[in-house]
């Protein structure tokens, strides 16, 4: 039985595993347990942006091409009117969420990470954690459990400051890829993401309000991906998650930390929740290596700054649809300001460009 590690992770998703993989990286004895069984599957968009895929390179991991699928770029759809741009920093990539954990497990065991699947940790003490009734001595206790976790609660770290859910289903079709980007369909008070995943596979994910909208009652409303998917296969079935946005006023407390979706959110809707765990997981193991957690507190906070003004942003096109067909149109008349947008959601551009492209916005509003 294990007696002791420097770190210990609780949950082995992709958060887990990064921040396993920085710490090892960085010569920490690291121990990683999960309930589960790998692969484990999220139902998620599958779109990893460019500066996902950056995060992800920087921890030694890369996508292979035969198990992804690349796209250049985003493409909004609302009532007949479309406006795309391509990333200013390179491609992104759609990949199976079971994939990317694949990918990303090996990557760890290969650098030396202890991974105990199927070993559900049941409780904290300030020396370490308890795996039934057996105590694993660690110096530092990660919390990596998703959006639910046990840890945040265990640790009297769930108090927000900010909580809202949107929820999302999600299912495979076997079709071959019709477009180079990844496509955001406006619908009433809902969302659909197309996202490539394979050469003949496209990832439909819904996401709205309602936890009672599924699937097969929001396609009607959106007839152009309905004729599309109309002679494809399901090659899975519908899955189900929530996407919260959430933020907490304290992300550590003594040895115990948060990171990932345990740490807080943003709305699935920007496709930045992989980066924001990646980045969050390199920071933490270099606040590892200097002993300081009140910095990962700080730089923390800063990280999430960008995804969730983006969110906001975003997130006011649900509104009213005659508010987002004039930003449509305004956004179809000059597709720079679409592509100036989509830099700064990417990080190609400093947030402070929002007030510039804000004006632009407001005066094609005007136009259009």
């Amino acid at each position: 039985m294990l007696k002791r590690t420097d770190i210990f992770i609780i949950g082995g998703g992709p958060a887990g595993l990064a921040t396993a993989i920085a710490a090892r990286n960085r010569g920490f004895d690291v121990t990683v347990a999960d309930g589960a069984q790998p692969p484990i599957d999220k139902a998620c968009g599958e779109g990893l942006m460019p500066d996902g895929r950056v995060a992800l390179q920087e921890l030694g991991i890369s996508i292979p091409e035969e198990e992804s699928h690349p796209f250049r770029g985003i493409r909004f759809v609302s009532s007949g009117l479309s406006t795309d741009a391509s990333f200013p920093n390179g491609n992104g990539v759609g990949v199976r969420r079971t994939e990317l954990h694949r990918i990303m497990a090996t990557h760890a065991e290969r650098a030396g990470v202890r991974l105990l699947w199927q070993t559900p940790v049941t409780g904290l003490r300030s020396d370490g954690v308890l795996l039934g009734s057996h105590l694993v001595d660690a110096r530092w206790i990660v919390g990596a459990d998703g959006g639910h976790s046990l840890v945040r609660q265990w640790a009297g770290l769930d108090r927000y400051a900010c909580d809202r859910m949107r929820f999302a289903f999600r299912r495979h079709y076997r079709i071959a890829p019709w477009s180079e980007f990844m496509e955001l369909h406006w619908g009433p008070k809902c969302q659909i993401y197309l996202t490539p995943v394979a050469h003949d596979e496209v990832c439909v994910a819904l996401i709205s309000h309602d936890q009672n909208l599924r699937l097969d009652n929001a396609l009607p409303k959106f007839p152009a991906i309905l004729e599309r998917l109309r002679e494809a296969e399901p090659s899975t079935a519908e899955r189900g998650a929530i996407s919260s946005t959430r933020r907490l006023r304290r992300v550590y407390e003594g040895n115990v930390v948060l990171v990932g979706d345990a740490s807080g959110s943003v709305d699935a809707i920007t496709g930045e929740g992989l980066h924001l765990s990646f980045a969050q997981a390199s920071l933490l193991a270099d606040c590892f290596a200097s002993g300081d957690l009140q910095r990962y507190q700080k730089i923390h906070r800063k990280l999430a700054v960008r995804p969730a003004l983006m969110a906001k942003l975003m997130l006011t096109l649900d509104w009213k649809t005659f508010f987002r067909q004039r930003v449509m149109r305004a956004l179809e008349s000059d597709p720079g300001l679409f592509s100036r947008m989509l830099a700064m959601h990417v990080g190609g551009r400093p947030t402070t460009d929002l007030a510039g492209i804000g004006v632009s916005l407001g005066w094609r509003m005007l136009r259009a």
